[in-house]
């Protein structure tokens, strides 16, 4: 394996082009090779008509038999050659085209995972699955040119130079006539880029709310929205449509010249060839030769067009990958960045004065669950924040070290394809610690309900799990890990009354013993087993305590996790009063 198929190294992100000689100076043997192949292969393309027209004037005119067998025997050895050429250039090409594309792909999941959980507030999911098929696959088919590109060059001077030695007109006309043709196919390059780079845009933005749509299609049936939202669908891809058509007129004529261009251009070779021939200016062989010449000189201006339209669209690709990779993640690691704290440390944030100590289990309660969720972002490094651990800020540790020691566990978190077994723990688990965390996340009668257990596949963001069957998965996972720190947000929202209530008595607490966790929630059977409880109001904490004490002592924190049974104690009692805001209610 080569070194490159292990580390893509740096891109060069200046610019579309200089990403696009950055893909080629990383394979720069590879690419000599099969320029010189392409060339030799092109080159050799020129020499059956000569081959040829030597045989008609000194074998065949003549009747010189053995001149003849021995023209025809070096014509039947050149084919040989050629063919042996042709293929080991469309075999070098292809391995060069694979490893611009592999490059391509390895430096954009790079960058998804240097984002982390920055990407999808940076850029939809929809554009970076375009981006890693469609404009890689693109950027490739783009460095094909390399090859064949330089062969052409190469294939228009030699038949320049033969042509010079038949006649001195035929030679001008060529020498002209092939950039005229380049500079009649220009324009439509040009304009070809910009409707390509608007139809990928919009191909992006589609393939985004197609997979929203889709994710989302339980609960869109659920409120009635799923026709609004194919409604916006359909929109958007009669949108598209247009604009491929338009990329579809342009890509026409590009190729219809890159056919029509080179024939016509055979053609008045071939009659200005016929004319001297008629004249006696030039030989029925040399006829011949230069009517192969015109001939053989259709690929490598074929070529340079083609070349043209495969550039133009590289360089759209290029472009959009390079706006990609520029992205920046909300929080980076510093130059200096530190080691952790030692082990059992608090974590703190300032923002809204919540610490989580180490070694108890913490919740946070809000009217506004965003609020809580922004708590953790800054306690899980998702975000800037002056948010510390121990003594030190967060941002000043080694992310690597904050990743590994404090885990974030969130109802957005992906559930990737696969037996259930890897969905949960990967690899590297015994079936002892399995079986612990599917009994504290209550997640038997999952594993029961699967025709093979815990060996039985999970589609792709466990779509054919209920929403309630996720999230249990994804506590399953979390409880796995065993991270020192674990930040769960809402773990039990989506399970019925019975499920929370195993969960949360005591099987969560059980399952975290001697270890820091902190949870975001408004159950009030998952609060009762808290060690301490941070009740927020606007973002900041209004009040601390345990969950009886918070009852006892705060109506609106009483109101919020009663779930409206506070409520019916009024109407029972005839305490109809004005309901005090959640500020109002911690005063």
């Amino acid at each position: 394996m080569e070194p490159s198929s292990v580390d893509p190294g740096t891109p060069d992100c200046r610019s579309a082009a200089r990403y696009l000689w950055w893909l080629i100076t990383g394979q720069r043997r590879r690419i000599a090779g099969g320029a010189l192949l392409g060339s030799a292969w092109m080159v050799c393309l020129t020499l059956p008509p000569y081959l040829l027209s030597r045989a008609i004037d000194d074998g065949l005119e003549p009747g010189e038999w053995p001149v003849l067998v021995g023209w025809v025997a070096a014509l039947a050895g050149v084919g040989a050659l050629n063919a042996w050429l042709a293929v080991m250039r469309h075999r070098t090409m292809t391995r060069v085209r694979m490893d611009a594309a592999f490059r391509s792909v390895r430096v954009v999941v790079r960058q998804a995972t240097r984002l982390g959980a920055a990407l999808p507030r940076r850029v939809t999911a929809g554009e970076v699955v375009t981006i890693g098929f469609g404009d890689v696959a693109v950027i490739a088919a783009t460095l094909t040119i390399t090859g064949p590109g330089v062969g052409a060059v190469l294939a228009y001077l030699v038949v320049a130079v033969l042509l010079l030695t038949v006649s001195p007109l035929l030679a001008v006309v060529v020498l002209l006539g092939v950039p005229l043709l380049a500079v009649l196919v220009g324009p439509l390059l040009g304009r070809l880029q910009g409707v390509e780079a608007t139809y990928r845009e919009l191909q992006g933005g589609l393939a985004s709310r197609f997979e929203d749509m889709v994710g989302g299609l339980r609960v869109l049936n659920g409120v009635g929205g799923k026709e609004v939202f194919a409604e916006r669908y359909r929109r958007g891809s009669r949108a598209l449509r247009a604009e491929g058509y338009r990329v579809g007129s342009v890509t026409s004529w590009v190729q219809a010249l890159g056919v029509g261009l080179p024939t016509l251009f055979l053609g008045v070779v071939t009659w200005l060839a016929a004319r001297m021939a008629a004249q006696g200016d030039i030989s029925v062989g040399e006829l011949v030769a230069v009517y192969g010449y015109a001939a053989v000189l259709v690929v490598p201006v074929s070529s340079f067009i083609e070349g043209g339209y495969d550039l133009s669209r590289g360089l759209v690709a290029a472009r959009r990958v390079i706006r990609f990779l520029a992205l920046e993640p909300d929080s980076t690691d510093k130059e200096a960045a530190s080691d952790g704290p030692a082990p059992q440390s608090t974590l703190r944030d300032p923002a809204s004065g919540v610490e989580v100590a180490p070694g108890r289990l913490t919740a946070l309660v809000s009217a506004r669950p965003a609020e809580s969720a922004a708590v953790v972002d800054r306690l899980g490094r998702f975000v800037g924040s002056a948010a510390t651990w121990g003594a030190i800020r967060l941002d000043e540790i080694d992310l690597t070290q904050v990743r590994r020691r404090i885990l974030v566990a969130d109802n957005e978190a992906d559930l990737f394809a696969g037996p259930l077994r890897d969905v949960i723990c990967g690899w590297g688990r015994d079936e002892e610690a399995i079986g612990r965390a599917v009994h504290a996340a209550m997640a038997q009668d999952i594993v029961r309900g699967l025709p093979d257990g815990l060996d039985s596949p999970i589609e792709a963001r466990g779509r054919n799990l209920s929403g309630g069957q996720r999230q249990r998965v994804r506590l399953v996972r979390a409880l796995l890990a065993d991270p020192e720190v674990l930040l769960a947000v809402e773990p039990t929202s989506a399970v019925d009354a019975h499920t929370e209530a195993a969960v949360s008595a005591p099987r969560l607490r059980t399952a975290r013993a001697g270890r820091t966790t902190l949870v975001t929630s408004t159950s009030p059977l998952l609060l009762d087993q808290a060690d301490i409880v941070y009740y927020l109001v606007d973002g900041s904490v209004a009040a601390v305590g345990s969950h009886r004490e918070l009852l006892d002592g705060q109506h609106g924190y009483r109101r919020l996790v009663s779930r409206g049974a506070d409520d019916e104690d009024h109407e029972l009692t005839g305490d109809a009063g004005p309901v005090p805001s959640p500020r109002e209610a911690v005063r």
